[in-house]
């Protein structure tokens, strides 16, 4: 008996993973060091409380998949053609960003990993052209095999580095140390960016859907509901987790130091992986500074994917009224979009330049606003007529929706009013 649920668990599992790969890339490696070096373990509490508003509209995408055996994106068609419009036009806006701002990110460690800072910008486009080949050619079973790979050498550095640092205490705080100030208006743009990706945008949702579709195809196994969601509800947990152990690796190796994090990308690389071998040992800097990069490979592979095969859903949406017309007419477009997507990151990060954290800090922020409209296209899907009732969420979960949407709505709208003042 419990060999035939491992069996029917490793089936069903493959897309929380790749949400958590997804998630811990930027939100964790860069913001949620710089949230303990910066303000030290006051930003768990805000961490744990928007883990918790966030989960609701998570969980729905995969909810969705399951019961209905279609992606979420098609059920905002049937609440109307203008949100799934809606929906597109928030994922142009902001994809660019968000691929540009992770693609930086993941140059910075592959510069730190082999020394290659000397090529500048190519190191950027070397590495997405790498990534649309690997999807062009093996899409979702390449990424499958390859995230889960990716999370466990990750799960084993950063445990490994979190109980190190335990072990040896917080960084002692040097003479005079003032700490920054949350409630000026630097550091409510830094809370609400934490926020805007911790663990990821609301908008990523949708790719939960169609991962859980796409890994029902692949096994051949059409997972119960309660397996979908223990699996996505698994995956949720470690990145929550994962994010509490890098705000207090942050604390303990810089917070009160007097060491600032760089804005320059590799430089930052290079400190975060400091961080890892300050507390376990210079022997380990080859090993973590290889682990690092492979994290946000593959994290930067599983937001090509995602971006391209939401784009590619929706596109098949809006211009094909039969759906057995669907396939014969976009099959192409996955591979476009890939090509389009990493040119317009590149882009984005050429017009940056160097500053590492205005990027990051625009997009998470950009991803937050968008939050409030997707939060509510999920609920309604979930909670109206379009599922039976036993596959609605229960009385807690509308609940904490509710709860979600007044809470992201309030941030969205006092983030606008600040930008306003200033």
């Amino acid at each position: 008996m419990l060999g035939g649920k491992f069996s029917s668990f490793s089936k069903t599992a493959g897309p929380g993973i790749l949400f958590a790969c997804t998630a811990i890339g930027v939100s964790h490696l860069v913001q949620s060091t710089r949230a303990g070096a910066d303000f030290g373990l006051m930003m768990l509490g805000f961490v744990v409380l928007v883990m918790l508003m966030k989960y609701p509209f998570f969980e729905y995408g995969s909810r969705y998949a399951n019961s209905t055996q279609t992606s979420i994106i098609d059920g905002y068609k049937k609440l109307g053609k203008p949100a799934l419009l809606l929906y597109f036009l928030l994922t142009i806006s902001s994809m660019f960003f968000v691929t540009g701002a992770v693609g930086f990110v993941t140059a910075g460690f592959f510069e730190n990993l082999f020394d290659v800072d000397f090529i500048g910008e190519w190191t950027v486009v070397i590495l997405f052209a790498v990534c649309v080949g690997i999807l062009a050619v093996g899409k979702y079973h390449v990424l499958d095999s390859l995230i889960k790979m990716i999370v466990i050498v990750l799960l084993i550095s950063t445990l490994s580095a979190f109980f190190f640092a335990l072990y040896h205490g917080p960084t002692e705080q040097i003479p005079g140390f003032e700490p920054k100030e949350l409630w000026d208006v630097a550091g409510i743009f830094f809370l609400l960016a934490l926020m805007g990706w911790m663990p990821t945008a609301v908008d990523l949702s949708s790719w939960n859907s169609l991962w859980t579709l796409e890994r029902m195809k692949q096994t051949n196994y059409k997972p119960k509901l309660k397996e979908t969601l223990l699996e996505f509800r698994l995956a949720y947990l470690i990145t929550g987790i994962l994010a509490v152990m890098f705000i207090v690796l942050g604390t303990f190796i810089f917070y009160g130091s007097g060491e600032e994090l760089p804005n320059n990308n590799s430089d930052f690389a290079n400190k975060v992986v400091t961080l890892y071998t300050e507390t376990i040992g210079d022997w380990s800097y080859i090993i973590i500074a290889s682990s690092a990069f492979t994290v946000m490979f593959g994290t930067i592979i599983a937001v090509f994917d995602g971006y391209s095969r939401s784009l590619q859903r929706t596109v098949e949406l809006i211009f094909t009224k039969k759906e057995n017309t669907i396939r014969t007419k976009f099959r192409t477009f996955y591979v476009l979009f890939l090509v389009v997507i990493s040119v317009g990151s590149l882009v984005v990060i050429f017009q940056f330049g160097n500053n590492l954290k205005e990027l990051v800090d625009f997009a998470t922020v950009l991803s937050f606003v968008i939050a409030p409209i997707i939060a509510i296209f999920n609920f309604r899907l979930v909670t109206g007529k379009y599922l039976e009732k036993e596959q609605q969420p229960s009385i807690f979960l509308k609940i904490l929706s509710f709860t979600g949407i007044i809470f992201l709505s309030g941030f969205a709208v006092f983030f606008v009013f600040m930008k306003f003042l200033q």
